[in-house]
């Protein structure tokens, strides 16, 4: 069945290749990015061609993260034209590598901007008329590094990635008696397909990073191309795209919790497995079992 479906952070990477992948499947599909106008107008012209050339519903819209306005007007623009909205793809994020110190408070609280109170505006905007309708998914584009293993220089944007992923689990208790369904998808570092490490941000505090230069000198480089020189050749960032399209597609109820998508094999997805179990075992021990999968239309009457 055709959804209606926003991705947020769709101008290149996953975000892109996931909206694609989508329209391909048959769901009308609107793509999340800023300046539409401006630096990703040209983002928007391929967006534009690649839905004459596949005969999809693919569109582009205006869409800020960090803009309660902006993420307003994006979901009123796709209610109108589209209806509501069925599912959501949070995937907008930024990278940032460096010292940790040497990132001022103001740039890590930018990062959690993007990465986690993004998604808590997109939220505020999408899920009443979910709620009103008892139907409604919502799609995390977590990280392995939330759980898995970690090089160094990467800590703002890790830290910000596992304040997403608590998000995403909080959210899936408190909107299953809504009949709202939650699925997490975990990519590994993919270190190419996308323009994650590329257009990463770096510290503003130049001589806290100098004095880091003398005991870890060439580590902020060196760190994408470690990660890079352990990931398999084959390793295709296209693959979390198919994964979402194909969980969109599973019944509601039916969909996993999370899903690991990870060539480098960090180890996530075994502390990940020990955590969601600890997790569902507490909420049957406390008598809130019902909260581990979505309620359906039959169970709310």
């Amino acid at each position: 069945m055709p959804r209606t479906i926003l991705v947020t952070g769709a101008s290149s990477g996953i975000g892109a290749l996931t909206a694609r992948e989508l329209a391909r499947a048959g769901h009308v599909v609107w793509a999340g990015m800023r300046a539409t106008g401006g630096r990703n107008a040209a983002a928007v012209v391929e967006l534009e061609a690649f839905a004459v050339e596949h005969a999809v519903s693919l569109r582009a819209v205006e869409l800020d993260v960090v803009d309660d306005a902006s993420v307003r007007a994006a979901v009123a623009t796709v209610g109108e034209d589209s209806g509501d909205i069925d599912v959501v793809v949070h995937n907008a994020g930024h990278l940032v590598t460096g010292p940790t110190e040497a990132f001022t408070p103001e740039q890590i609280a930018q990062l959690y901007d993007v990465n986690v109170l993004g998604t808590q505006r997109v939220n505020r905007a999408v899920l009443p008329s979910m709620r009103r309708r008892g139907e409604g998914l919502l799609v995390w584009i977590s990280s392995t590094s939330v759980r898995g293993g970690t090089p160094p220089y990467l800590t703002p944007y890790f830290a910000a990635k596992a304040a997403m992923d608590t998000f995403a689990v909080q959210y899936a208790a408190e909107l299953a008696r809504f009949g709202i369904d939650t699925a997490i998808v975990v990519p590994g570092a993919f270190t190419s397909g996308t323009n994650h490490f590329a257009n990463a941000g770096h510290p503003e505090d130049q001589q806290v990073a100098d004095a880091y230069e003398q005991h870890y000198a060439g580590l902020t480089h060196e760190v994408g191309a470690r990660l890079a020189a352990e990931t398999p050749e084959d390793a295709d960032v296209g693959e979390v795209a198919r994964v979402v399209a194909r969980i969109v597609d599973l019944p509601k109820g039916e969909r996993p919790l999370r899903t690991h998508v990870d060539p480098l094999g960090d180890g996530s997805q075994e502390v990940s497995d020990v955590y969601d179990a600890v997790r569902a075992a507490f909420l049957e021990r406390i008598g809130l079992r019902d909260l581990l999968t979505p309620r359906t239309a039959e169970a709310s009457r």
